[in-house]
């Protein structure tokens, strides 16, 4: 058997979920923004920043190890045994720097390559849930709207109004009856 009348409890519950979502749009979006940008600004410091670092680092370390090599090169000349030891140590030093700087370089290359294939594909995700909260999630709150409008509506209809307990009813006397 079918019922004739919807039992409805809590008409304003469909405006406080709207009223959530609402704040959820805007929290969500402004969290995607911000993902965003700081996946703009990682690109960013891997691509040049720490590009820029290393390669100088490099010429600086370069530079440093021609120094000590020409300070050994001195050292050899001057035939000061115990003084070329600590020439050579500052050599072999400035190398494994020097090393260790190309090391790094090598692997910001690496990050660049790759930071594009490991971070298009959450970023698409990020802009399908922006699409998401752009395009469906408006529609979900007209809708919601719409809900709570034609329940208010129908509740306005179907419900009878409540009598007042404090009112007495009124008994008309009917013809014949002595007046009070």
């Amino acid at each position: 058997m079918a019922a004739t009348n919807a039992q409805v409890t809590r008409i304003d519950a469909l405006g406080e979920l709207r009223s959530s979502l609402i704040v959820f749009r805007a929290t969500a979006q402004r969290t995607i923004d911000e993902a965003a940008g700081a996946v703009s600004r990682a690109r960013q410091w891997v691509r040049h920043d720490q590009r820029m670092h290393w390669e100088h680092e490099i010429r600086r370390r370069l530079k440093k190890l021609d120094e000590a090599q020409q300070e050994l090169m001195r050292a050899r000349l001057s035939s000061l045994q115990d003084r070329t030891d600590a020439q050579q140590n500052a050599v072999t030093k400035a190398r494994n720097a020097l090393r260790e700087a190309e090391d790094k370089l090598r692997a910001v290359k690496k990050w660049d390559r790759e930071f594009d294939l490991v971070a298009l594909p959450l970023v698409k995700q990020l802009d399908g849930l922006g699409s998401a909260l752009e395009h469906d999630l408006p529609k979900a709150l007209a809708f919601l709207a719409n809900a709570q409008h034609a329940l208010d509506v129908y509740s306005e209809k179907h419900v009878a109004p409540m009598e007042s307990p404090t009112e007495e009813p009124t008994v008309e006397p009917r013809e014949g009856d002595a007046a009070p």
